[in-house]
């Protein structure tokens, strides 16, 4: 591609690079500039543009954004995106459900290495999407691309995006409470984890409040359905024998992980019970706002299994948006 000032005489077929002011009205950066065009610009007594002219070896902008588009997303229903129409070099990946982003980022640098003006941006790996979000966007910079590179762009990175979608339809919830305890802590915390699972296409499927002791929680847990079982203490779980982890491992469960590197949420216990993952929900669960709790659910509920080495792996990151409510602030203002 070739890019600078065109003669007019000459300027039959190029890309208008800079848009230009007329008497009425205006021509847009980007348009192909035919016969009537030019009779404008000449009537304006302009004699030159700034114009892109492509090669026999070049493609245009919207169909080199089309093409690496349908190389990325080769299956939309299959990898849950829907892909927009291209404008201006700009083709769009949004979701089609609730779910998580999944990202071949090896594959998304070395389509970004090819040739600056062929770029791919996405959300980061793992973000919990909805119907609608932009997922990724593809852009091409410059008027035209060359065709090998536009090639290699589609090669290095086919399918390398996708949403996982939501696979987990229930859970149940366990509330403890402990003496003294407000009706209206345990509401707000049901109400914080029912929007959580909302926006998660999830249901709660059943509630139950009991006292905050060993063999009441277990015997709740015994009892509890969905998909996944979660419980939130009325007292905080402060160690990996506290009261809710030994209620789990006394109903039958197994406990993997205590514990997790991000602020908030660090008070976050996993395991499972019956093939089912049980989550003890740290006190941080009690507020809308995001922390640590709401990467271990958004990765289960899409079937994604999580580990102590994926736990501890959050710690990159893993410092969130500080809760104004907050006891104890980390940074005193």
């Amino acid at each position: 591609m070739r890019f600078g000032p065109v003669p007019l005489d000459q300027a039959l077929g190029v890309v208008l690079a800079h848009s230009v002011s007329l008497t009425q009205g205006r021509l847009r950066k980007g348009i192909i500039l035919g016969a009537a065009e030019i009779a404008l610009l000449r009537a304006e007594g302009v004699d030159h543009v700034v114009a892109a002219r492509l090669d026999a070896g070049d493609v245009a902008e919207d169909e080199a954004a089309s093409a690496l588009a349908a190389a990325l997303v080769p299956d939309p229903l299959g990898q849950g995106l829907r892909v927009t129409e291209a404008f201006t070099g700009r083709v769009n990946l949004n979701a089609t459900g609730a779910g998580v982003v999944e990202v071949d980022a090896g594959a998304v640098l070395a389509l970004n290495l090819i040739d600056p003006s062929i770029t791919l941006a996405t959300l980061p790996p793992l973000m919990r999407v909805q119907a609608g979000t932009l997922v990724g966007t593809v852009k091409i910079i410059a008027y035209g691309v060359e065709v090998r590179a536009l090639q290699q762009a589609c090669a290095a990175a086919r399918a390398a995006v996708r949403v996982r979608p939501v696979g987990m339809r229930t859970a149940s919830l366990v509330l403890t409470e402990v003496a003294g305890q407000e009706d209206k802590l345990t509401a707000k915390g049901r109400r914080a984890v029912e929007a959580r699972l909302q926006a998660l296409g999830m249901r709660l499927t059943g509630v139950e409040v009991v006292p905050h002791r060993i063999s009441a929680i277990a015997a709740a847990l015994g009892r509890a359905g969905g998909d996944m079982v979660l419980i939130l203490t009325g007292s905080a779980t402060s160690d990996l024998h506290d009261t809710a982890p030994e209620a789990l491992r006394r109903a039958g469960g197994v406990v993997e992980r205590f514990g997790m590197p991000v602020d908030p949420g660090n008070l976050l216990f996993l395991g499972s019970l019956a093939g089912r993952a049980v989550v003890g929900l740290p006190g941080c669960a009690r507020s809308p706002a995001l922390n640590g709790a709401d990467w271990v659910l958004e990765r289960l509920a899409c079937g994604i299994a999580v580990s102590g080495a994926d736990i501890a792996a959050m710690g990159v990151g893993g410092l969130l948006k500080e809760i104004p409510t907050r006891p104890q602030l980390r940074e005193p203002k």
